[in-house]
């Protein structure tokens, strides 16, 4: 059975052929191949400085059907090609042993990470994944590793919002038992980068066997998992090539909560007051929640 080739073994062959705009755009594809996953054609001509025909042209002059083979080549070519490790050691390569370089270099990375956000997710997007987490009767948060944590984050603030909401972060065997409190009327919101886990697998096939409502958090699996669930909202952790980073995903999710909090406002004021009032018991004193019967902030106590 033929191999298919690479995407970078396609670049050597092909390059040279291509017009001067052709191999900015490829030029930009090999820089920036997390993008790609996740910006559309209209995005990637803007930082290309070219057209949309343009890079649908370079696209195909790659030998691609089109951009959704292309990212799906990319997607399985990024979950196969760097280990943490080797993520770490790139990074530290580009910093070597420079403390300012390496404040500079990550501040950099993180910044474009969260200005990536306004080009790859439209109000629309925006709109219904508030809708679908607001209107459901619980909401389900999947994360596994260092997006556990992330995902607890969540959950805890929307339980404070009052919206009933719980995580599921078991590994192994152990994700049975998560599998199992899945029932009708949930919005299961998942963070999941880099490869389709077993547990992930398991989780979406429950979603469809249910026919639940679902969120997907993702980097280079956008392309393959578009089509089993019901809103991908796309975010980088950083370059393909180097150290993961989080920010990018904590500010979506930030983002979510004010927009939940947005259309709520009256149910997520009146569950921080209440919050409020139990400190004050638990303290014999007023507390400082910065909540007022406004909705503003309140002076601070010593």
């Amino acid at each position: 059975m033929s191999v298919s080739p690479s995407f970078d073994e396609r670049v050597a062959e092909r390059l040279e052929s291509m017009s001067p705009a052709e191999q900015r755009v490829v030029r930009y594809f090999q820089d920036n191949r997390e993008e790609v996953l996740i910006a559309s054609a209209a995005a990637l001509a803007e930082k290309a400085e070219t057209s949309d025909a343009t890079v649908v042209r370079a696209t195909k002059a790659l030998g691609f059907a089109g951009l959704e083979e292309l990212r799906r080549t990319l997607a399985a070519e990024l979950r196969n090609s760097l280990s943490p490790a080797e993520r770490l050691s790139r990074t530290l390569g580009e910093v070597g042993g420079s403390l300012p370089a390496a404040f500079e270099t990550t501040l950099e990375t993180q910044i474009q990470s969260l200005a990536d956000l306004r080009r790859t997710i439209t109000p629309e997007l925006f709109q219904a994944a508030i809708e679908g987490m607001i209107g459901a009767k619980r909401v389900l948060v999947f994360g596994l590793g260092p997006s556990s944590a992330v995902a607890d984050y969540l959950v805890f603030q929307l339980s404070r919002f009052g919206l009933e909401a719980a995580g599921l972060s078991n590994t192994g065997l152990l994700f049975a038992d998560d599998l199992r409190r899945l029932r009708a009327g949930d919005f299961v919101v998942m963070l999941a980068y880099g490869r389709v886990y077993t547990e992930l697998s398991a989780l979406l096939d429950e979603i469809r066997r249910l026919r639940l409502g679902s969120l997907l958090l993702t980097d280079t699996l956008a392309a393959m998992l578009q089509h089993r669930v019901g809103i991908v909202l796309p975010v980088a952790r950083g370059r393909a090539d180097m150290l993961s980073l989080h920010t990018a995903t904590l500010g979506l999710i930030e983002t979510l909560l004010v927009g939940i909090a947005s259309q709520r406002p009256a149910e997520t004021l009146a569950n921080l007051r209440a919050l409020n009032e139990a400190r004050e018991k638990l303290a014999g004193k007023a507390m400082d929640l910065p909540v007022s019967p406004e909705g503003g902030a309140k002076p601070r106590t010593p």
